[in-house]
């Protein structure tokens, strides 16, 4: 009951307390911002890559082959979210999370797609085939970006807590990596009408088909089958 009590004191105390928000101009870190009603706007483009069936993966292949899949994937991710000048903010077991500012945040997030699709497709796999030459097994995975308004606050408790990114950018990328992943890069009409013309169209090609996104009230957005090697 002492345990309970506690709880409800706590949560009574979020819903009260007055938030403290400020404009932000960098991505902020853990301890840039208080556990209590502290928090930091800014406007921002959020990747969300996320490995494709990664569940059967471990239902069908040993632990140590899955282990380096995550590691692989995951290592990459985070390289060229960060050589794309993006923050690595969250890894959420088979997916991570960057997030993109400033002028360019749209331009940097798309190529960034671009570039995790190509090192899967010329990198990951072909290392893969060349290790264990007798499995079939091809690393598949999405890429959701979109971009809004963001609040980003710290939550948990005193000694195990995170940022939280409260916003569109954050849910709508997340949710876009469910979509087909034959079609590893998908992007919000918010984004691709904020990218330079050189991550949208190549030797006169369109690289992006628009597509209505059913389950979200036919939102506009964009798929690619392109890469962009880094």
């Amino acid at each position: 009951m002492a345990l309970k009590n506690e709880l409800e004191v706590e949560v009574k105390a979020i819903f009260k307390e007055s938030w403290a928000s400020r404009d932000g101009i960098v991505v902020p870190e853990s301890e840039d911002l208080k556990l209590s009603n502290d928090a930091v706007l800014l406007e921002g483009t959020v990747l969300y890559a996320d490995l494709s069936g990664s569940t059967k993966m471990v239902d069908t292949q040993k632990p140590d082959f899955s282990a380096e899949i995550y590691k692989s994937y995951l290592h990459c991710a985070a390289r060229l979210i960060r050589a794309e000048g993006g923050s690595v903010t969250a890894f959420d077991g088979d997916r991570i999370m960057g997030v993109f500012i400033g002028n360019a945040k749209n331009t940097s997030a798309v190529r960034c797609g671009l570039k995790i699709h190509a090192t899967v497709r010329n990198i990951i796999n072909p290392a893969i085939k060349a290790q264990y030459a007798s499995s079939s097994f091809q690393v598949r995975q999405v890429v959701g970006i979109d971009t809004s308004k963001l609040l980003v606050a710290r939550a948990g408790v005193r000694g195990a807590n995170d940022l939280v990114w409260v916003g569109r950018a954050a849910n709508y990328a997340a949710k876009l990596t469910e979509l087909d992943a034959d079609y590893p890069t998908w992007i919000t009409e918010g984004v691709y009408s904020n990218t330079h013309e050189s991550v949208r169209i190549t030797d006169r090609k369109a690289m992006w088909e628009q597509r209505s996104w059913t389950s979200m009230n036919s939102l506009t957005i964009y798929r690619s089958s392109w890469f962009w090697n880094p």
